[in-house]
């Protein structure tokens, strides 16, 4: 539906083929606007393929007031732009493109199939049809002095006008998909306020015994209960050569990495038996241990082997294994001590970027009239669980819409 009169329509610029520019792309073309995508890379989504490479996220089902609730800080700042499109609204979008969607034990949706490259390229069918036209391997420079866009491409610069730009060029992690925060200083030349890049959903940095890196990298840990700052949450995580990874420790990667930065290491608290009352614990290893191994008592009385007793082992020394007592309590609160959290490059996410009061309502910079941002380059952040790709969606579909309205403005 083309909601202008001029005769050619206006021409939009997205710059940035993720899915929060995807997503302004298609609320654009939707009415009439002819759109023009500009992507660095040699292909569009590849951080949004990669994120779907071990199963596709896409939302979560529990209830809107506490699907709201896991954008901590940014909440309230961000609530519109879901309310706009929330996580039903997401589903239904899916089922419009082909793709069906289910709800796994979790909570969590999923696209049948768990892919995330038929959803893409069904996406990008559609996109096409709609008459949007991609151009690959153009990265952004800027701007000339007469305001036309700057790409830098094989056969060297090249100069774009629009009547209009989207920047959804994604935030810092994962820098070989395209997601390399070029566009800082590009910003901040024209006078945009950045909150710098900080790894979010990441794992942590810890100094394992050489035992514990030698025998159980790589293993996971689960069933556990992971407390920190006030938060408790069951879930698991991974072992790794220097660090632990994984969704549980995702969870609560930004409160452990501002209490790092604060005071230079976070504890957190393990309940490795978290089915077990502290009374059933305390009965279970009031037995008789006789000539057993404490290994072989621990494991035939509660069930304890492998990685999570060499959890245990890594934090109570030998020496005191005599004492139950104390065995049952670190079970019920095991401490590890966090020291850094891992590069950004490494991390699923970033926190940082455009600082939300440089913003309208519309998501256009009030420096820049006609620029709209959208997605994690935006000071935002939000553990995974389907929140990162939710809130990419609606902020591309709120900053097309303000591109519309703009536009319209300037009809009457």
């Amino acid at each position: 539906m083309n909601i202008f009169s001029t005769s050619p329509p206006p021409k939009i610029a997205v710059i940035g083929a993720g899915p929060a520019g995807l997503m302004a792309a298609e609320t654009l073309a939707n009415n009439g606007i002819l759109v023009n995508i500009y992507d660095a890379m040699p292909s569009a989504g590849r951080k949004f393929l990669l994120a779907g490479k071990s199963g596709l996220n896409l939302t979560h089902s529990e209830p809107y007031e506490k699907f709201i609730s896991r954008y901590g800080d940014n909440a309230q700042w961000i609530k519109p732009y879901l309310d706009n499109f929330p996580p039903k609204a997401f589903q239904k979008w899916s089922h419009k493109l082909g793709i069906e969607t289910f709800v796994g034990s979790s909570g969590k949706v999923f696209p049948e199939g768990m892919s995330a490259l038929p959803m893409l390229n069904a996406w990008l069918k559609r996109l096409r049809e709609q008459g949007v036209n991609f151009h690959f391997r153009h990265r952004w420079l800027g701007w000339d002095e007469k305001n036309n866009l700057r790409f830098n491409t094989a056969q060297g610069e090249v100069l774009a006008a629009a009547d209009g730009v989207i920047l959804a060029l994604g935030g810092g992690s994962r820098p070989k998909t395209g997601s390399n925060a070029a566009w800082i200083p590009i910003l901040e030349e024209r006078g945009i306020q950045i909150a710098p890049l900080k790894a979010s959903n990441c794992g942590f940095d810890i100094q394992w015994t050489d035992f514990l890196k030698e025998r159980f990298a790589g293993h996971p840990i689960k069933s556990i209960r992971l407390s920190f700052g006030g938060k408790s949450q069951r879930g698991e995580f991974v072992i790794s050569e220097n660090s632990i990874e994984g969704s549980l420790v995702y969870a609560f990667s930004a409160t452990l990495r501002d209490e790092i930065e604060k005071n230079g290491s976070a504890t957190i608290q393990l309940d490795l038996m978290p089915d077990w009352t502290e009374e059933k614990l305390r009965k279970a290893l009031s037995a008789t241990r006789g000539s057993r191994s404490m290994g072989t008592f621990l494991k035939k009385r509660i069930g304890l082997s492998g990685a999570k007793a060499a959890l245990l082992w890594e934090v109570l020394p030998r020496e005191n294994t005599p004492d139950l007592g104390l065995v049952g309590a670190t079970l019920k609160s095991l401490e590890l001590k966090l020291i850094a959290p891992r590069p950004l490059e490494e991390a699923i996410s970033s926190a940082g970027g455009i600082r939300l009061n440089e913003l309208d309502e519309n998501l256009m910079l009030h420096k820049l009239p006609g620029v709209f941002c959208a997605g994690e380059m935006l000071d935002w952040e939000a553990p995974t669980g389907g929140y990162l790709l939710t809130a990419c969606f609606a902020t591309g579909r709120a900053a097309g819409k303000g591109a519309l309205r703009r536009l319209s403005r300037r009809q009457i």
